[in-house]
């Protein structure tokens, strides 16, 4: 069995699929996807996309304001009671983000700052997004201890010294369809390296949707492409990368109800 790590089911343009949730849901089922974390990007949308899941019990919820979603500064004190909520089984995503919002630079940092804090004071890991900001990254997991409450870097397309840092503060890696582009061969290598044990599987649907559906909206059906793509470099069998990389999701995301 397989647990989509990463999704935004909320996001979904259902009217284009051609689909409703609950058929959404069946696929993912059908191909042996026992559980999904819909992740927040927006504090203001968390209580609407809450209520989208809330009659799915394979499905879980993260609250947290993605740094390209910051219109203004972060309410510390809201985040902090949202995700208080025993419903919310993590803090995020959160990160930096210099590739789209350069000029945003210093808020992003105060918004992820105050996702570390809100982590810790509650022990509910972070799921961190990076992109153009390695070095200000770790620089703020470090200073922070987001090593505290740990979490994952999701989506990861970085190199490996940034890997190697986040592996060493305790953090999972995970993996999106990106790996299945033919210009990924830095990302490969990098899964190569990255020791099981701390790996999972994602498909931040409804984005980046892997070979052999690229082109298309992603779903977390499609995330058992992602997974035979990374047993594939890592030379085991798609029933073994199942079995530990939903073994690890349960491990980090421990307020998830397994038997959901």
């Amino acid at each position: 069995m397989f647990v989509d790590s990463h999704c935004h089911l909320d996001r979904l343009e259902l009217d284009k699929l051609g689909l409703s949730l609950q058929q959404v849901v069946a696929n993912a089922q059908a191909q042996q996807i026992e559980h999904m974390l819909c992740v927040c990007v927006s504090l203001n949308e968390y209580a609407q996309m809450a209520q989208q899941v809330a009659g799915f019990d394979c499905v879980s919820v993260s609250c947290g304001e993605h740094p390209l979603h910051q219109q203004e500064a972060i309410d510390a004190e809201r985040l902090l009671q949202l995700c208080s909520s025993p419903d919310v089984v993590a803090v995020g995503e959160t990160g930096l983000d210099y590739f789209y919002a350069p000029d945003s630079k210093l808020s992003q940092q105060s918004a992820f700052v105050s996702h570390i804090e809100v982590a810790n004071q509650l022990s509910k890991p972070l799921i961190i997004h990076t992109r153009d900001a390695r070095a200000d990254t770790l620089a703020l997991m470090r200073s922070h201890q987001a090593d505290k409450s740990g979490g994952v870097l999701h989506c990861f397309t970085e190199n490996w010294d940034m890997a190697k840092a986040a592996l060493d503060l305790g953090f999972y890696i995970s993996i999106s369809g990106i790996m299945t582009f033919r210009n990924a061969d830095e990302l490969r290598a990098v899964v190569k390296k990255l020791p099981l044990d701390r790996l999972l599987i994602e498909t931040d649907a409804p984005y980046l949707a892997p070979v052999p559906h690229r082109g298309k909206t992603n779903q977390p059906a499609y995330v058992t492409a992602v997974a035979q793509a990374v047993a594939d470099v890592k030379g085991v069998s798609l029933n073994e990368l199942a079995r530990v990389t939903t073994a690890n999701f349960y491990q980090l995301f421990s307020l998830v109800n397994k038997a959901a």
